[in-house]
């Protein structure tokens, strides 16, 4: 029976390949790539939403206790407190418009007491990779309007340190309050606010996210095509060996071409039979 052939091995590595790299396209990759585009739409909203909003005390859009998320990133707020310069933090690693950067992260404790990190901008890199000299925060009580951000997340949850390397000065791999809070033992409350062009304490303002859509959904909708492509390959394949004369048809496979050698070897064969 034809139907045989399916269970060959070959075959069922074959069909093992296929439907593993389809399931993959349909419950993986394509679904990360949706949640991608469905996350860079909503980035997109609350910038624009923030380019026509005015800003608002950060009680009323984070009242305490509350972390900042999707409705509320990039939200204009207006905080007045103290800088704590003493607790600064600077972020390696960083890239601003394609060159090497550093971000300055400074402790503020507001008039009601809580302390909230401020993103003070960036720096660029001098001679030796190391952090340009830049600005102290003003001293004495000030009001600044900020964005507001969500923590990043270390993979590793490296904490700040300071070495030779840094020149004494506490570095981290990420803008995350709490790496802050710890460096500095002090309780700060989560996500960071990044200063606009023009607030005290300011130094090179970062820039906004572009509002493009990306190629996310494009991307996704690839990964549902490869996935289809699979398996309408492997149906057409299977198809094909159901019928006559498939590939994997041994009866209907072209017999081998005979060599010269063999045509001479059994000529003689014959012609000895003749001979008796």
């Amino acid at each position: 029976m034809r139907l045989r052939f399916l269970l060959r091995p070959g075959w069922l590595a074959l069909t093992a390949v296929v439907f593993t790299f389809a399931i993959c396209c349909f419950t993986l990759l394509s679904p990360w790539q949706f949640s991608r585009n469905a996350e860079r739409e909503q980035q997109n909203a609350a910038l624009q939403a923030s380019f026509t909003a005015a800003p608002v005390p950060l009680a009323q859009l984070l009242p305490p206790g509350s972390v900042p998320g999707g409705r509320t990133e990039w939200h204009l707020v207006t905080i007045t407190g103290r800088y704590l310069p003493d607790k600064e933090v600077v972020a390696r690693l960083r890239t601003v418009q394609g060159e090497g950067a550093f971000e300055v992260l400074t402790p503020m404790r507001t008039a009601d007491g809580t302390v909230v990190l401020i993103d003070r901008g960036y720096v660029g890199l001098d001679s030796k990779s190391a952090a340009q000299p830049f600005a102290p925060p003003p001293a004495g009580t000030v009001s600044v309007t900020a964005r507001v951000r969500a923590d990043e997340t270390d993979p590793k949850n490296r904490d700040a340190f300071a070495d030779a390397s840094t020149g004494g000065r506490l570095q981290s791999y990420v803008v995350d309050s709490r790496v802050v809070a710890r460096a500095g033992g002090l309780d700060i409350r989560p996500g960071y606010f990044q200063l606009d062009v023009g607030q005290p304490g300011v130094l090179g303002a970062l820039p906004l996210p572009q509002t493009d859509s990306g190629p996310f959904l494009s991307y996704a909708l690839q990964w549902i095509a490869f996935g289809a492509m699979a398996l309408l390959g492997w149906l057409y394949f299977t198809v094909r060996e159901l019928k006559p004369g498939g590939a994997l048809d041994a009866s209907s496979a072209p017999s081998r071409r005979k060599s010269v050698a063999e045509i001479l070897a059994e000529d003689e064969l014959a012609e000895s039979g003749h001979q008796k």
